[in-house]
């Protein structure tokens, strides 16, 4: 049940990366809107870079070509997405639905109300690339669809909804013992540093680049115990130290912060030492996994069970509102799409030849074989 952002739910499931018409090549036309070039290009690498691709490069590496059926099935997707923005936008400048800057700003505070920040919020945003603009942008999108959901159907969650959801999900609820620790991190993954070396060095020899490897795992682990021996002198500044010190960017901004987390989300030589650690104490020794050395530091412990009801009621009724919101916004656009005039205005970009595209590729690959 933890949704962090989850205010921007609708607008995210309808459409990832909301986009501003540009002076383009138009590609598809909406009733009396026209999707552009740059409109389709911009959302595409932003659902790209939003997805499992982000590590292999993500729009930067994705080949932009009808011969790639992973480009057709993004390709299929975002056209689908900008005609429902298209429709959407339509219907609700019809209703003379606007997002004041009161309404923006009542949407900021309840979205920093529920990530603990502002500081974090900004940290949330940066740690996903997303600029303020965009995220003001967003907001203001979120707020006209909520506006239209509720001119469409007044959605009314009641704390018997959301009990009545909790008894039916015990399993949600239910926990195994957690540890809330922190950490520092001197890399030392072998994989990585093998990587950055052939980088700089295309032509260095196997037995160089072991011999490199090997100088740069032993640096890492004298600066890991260096840091270690700075910790045990003063473990009231381990947060300062994490900052200054850590690897792990993302937990350094918090000073190490992990949470609370179980036995099983942790690689097994992390999970095994914070679990073996009492609350309020610091690791003795570097912990090895393979992303390197790990300094731990437990601040408490959780005790296996079941969250209490009182605890959850309010985030329950927040994911069944959102739902219901989602469910009929998607009946809504279904109505939209039987009676909308679609016209491709370069046909590539129609989804059914895009599906034929898709499916002869693939039977020609079949063939082949």
């Amino acid at each position: 049940m933890k949704k962090l952002l989850t205010c921007l739910a609708l607008s995210t499931v309808l459409f990832s990366g909301c986009t501003f018409m540009q002076k383009s090549e138009g590609i598809i036309k909406v009733n009396d809107t026209v999707i552009t070039q740059a409109e389709f290009d911009k959302a595409f690498d932003s659902s790209v870079d939003k997805s499992f691709l982000k590590a292999f490069g993500g729009s930067k590496n994705i080949l932009k070509s009808d011969d790639n059926p992973m480009y057709n099935i993004f390709k299929e997707k975002i056209v689908n997405e900008l005609i429902v923005k298209a429709l959407l936008d339509e219907e609700i400048a019809k209703r003379g639905i606007v997002a004041s800057q009161e309404d923006i700003q009542n949407e900021l505070k309840t979205i920093i109300d529920k990530v603990g920040s502002k500081e974090e919020l900004n940290r949330l945003l940066k740690q996903r690339e997303i600029s303020n603009a965009q995220f003001t942008e967003d907001l203001k999108t979120q707020i006209k669809i909520r506006k239209l959901v509720n001119s469409l159907e007044k959605i009314n969650i009641t704390d018997n909804d959301a009990k009545k959801y909790y008894d039916t999900h015990k399993a949600e609820f239910t926990h195994g013992e957690q540890v809330r620790a922190s950490h520092i991190l001197i890399s030392a993954n072998t994989i990585e540093l093998i990587q950055q070396i052939k980088a700089k060095n295309p032509e260095i020899t196997p037995e160089e680049l072991n011999k490199k490897v090997e100088e740069r795992l032993a640096e890492q682990k004298t600066k890991a115990e260096a840091v270690l021996a700075e910790v045990k002198q003063n473990p009231d500044n381990f947060e300062k130290i994490a900052q200054k010190q850590s690897d792990d960017k993302a937990s350094a901004e918090r000073g190490g912060e992990l949470g609370f987390f179980p036995k099983e989300a942790m690689v097994p030589e992390f999970s095994k030492a914070a679990f073996a650690m009492k609350p309020n104490t610091i690791s003795e020794n570097l912990v090895k996994s393979p992303y390197g050395y790990h300094i731990i530091k437990v601040t408490d412990r959780i005790e296996p069970g079941t969250t209490p009801y009182v605890k959850v009621k309010d985030e329950i009724k927040f994911y069944l509102e959102t739902q219901k919101q989602i469910e009929v916004l998607k009946k809504f656009t279904n109505g939209l799409m039987k009676n909308a005039k679609v016209e491709y205005l370069n046909s590539s970009y129609d989804p059914k030849k895009i599906t034929i595209q898709a499916t002869s590729k693939q039977e020609k690959t079949e063939v082949k074989k």
